[in-house]
């Protein structure tokens, strides 16, 4: 069965220390899925195009899984810390 994905991009557009408490929450959950970080903030840079200035990659056993963290409602609630001080997209992505 495929790995699942969540890319984000995001870029957060009120304090950032509002930002640490969707961070550690996620920290907390996260491992519930069987889910790790592979892309966490970090350098980047853009080669072609303009974009969003923070980068997310989390890998999930399966694109279900993935999709099951999304919805799940304890990160719902939590994405309302991110949502409102940030602009942001979230995609779910099928591995090969």
């Amino acid at each position: 069965m495929p790995k699942g994905y969540i890319i984000g991009h995001v870029t957060i557009t009120g304090d950032p220390e509002d930002y640490k408490p969707y961070a550690q929450k996620n920290n907390e959950m996260l491992p519930q899925f069987g889910a790790k970080f592979l892309v966490r903030g970090g350098q980047s840079q853009y080669l072609e195009g303009t974009g969003f200035v923070r980068h997310v990659v989390i890998e999930f056993p399966s694109y279900d899984e993935a999709l099951r963290w999304y919805n799940d409602p304890e990160y719902q609630e939590n994405l309302k810390i991110r949502q409102a001080i940030s602009d942001g997209q979230i995609i779910c992505v099928e591995g090969v």
